[in-house]
């Protein structure tokens, strides 16, 4: 477990690391692929009434890809879907990692997050228009600008919204999320075992 924890937090190379554990490279490459899924975030199912989520997608530098396109950051990457709780700040799902190149809005409904969270309050930002996610109020056309009932209720959005800007900062400490080599679903495992250690560290 030390080992796998110790690739996504420094992204070393197998050739690196694998000497730091007295093992050889494939030997760490079988424990990082038996070992990693094993440290997956057990995605949350159900919520109470009064339970606000967060909801954002985050971009990870892929090489892989048969999983990754290009996006808006010019490379290849793959879109992880994030569901935050509002009130504990812990991630309580992450959706399939899907091409880099699809917009937040359908990245919602295929990665199964949309799923996942049901009927459950979720506030998001405004890709996110068109879904029944609670997102900003926009200025409708030839409006000089926003009742202030709707600026008040702006900005306590934009307060609440950024504990999910904050998981994403918190958790891309992990280097494997800056640049991950990993191969097929390796992302994917990344991002789940990487969501179970930060809510581990904020429970404490």
């Amino acid at each position: 477990m030390l080992l796998v924890a110790a690739y996504w937090r420094t992204n070393l190379t197998l050739h690196q690391l694998a000497p730091l554990f007295r093992v050889s490279k494939s030997a760490a490459d079988r424990i990082i692929d038996h070992l990693g899924p094993a440290l997956a975030l057990q995605q949350r199912k159900r919520f109470r009434k009064d339970t606000v989520l967060i909801m954002d997608g985050t971009l990870v530098p892929t090489c892989d890809h048969q999983v990754a396109e290009q996006s808006k950051n010019d490379r290849y990457s793959t879109n992880h879907q994030v569901v935050t709780d509002a009130d504990t700040r812990l991630v309580v799902t992450v959706g399939r990692p899907l091409p880099g190149n699809r917009n937040d809005r359908k990245a919602w409904e295929l990665s199964g997050a949309k799923g996942t969270v049901g009927r459950t309050t979720v506030i998001a930002d405004g890709g996110y228009r068109g879904t029944r996610l609670l997102i900003l109020h926009r200025r409708k056309r030839r409006q000089d600008e926003l009742p202030l009932w709707k600026e008040e209720h702006n900005r306590s959005h934009r307060k609440v919204r950024v504990r999910v800007e904050h998981a994403f900062a918190r958790m891309k400490t992990w280097k494997i999320l800056r640049d991950c080599r990993l191969k097929g679903d390796g992302a994917h495992h990344a991002m789940l075992g990487i969501a179970r250690l930060h809510n581990l560290t904020l429970a404490g």
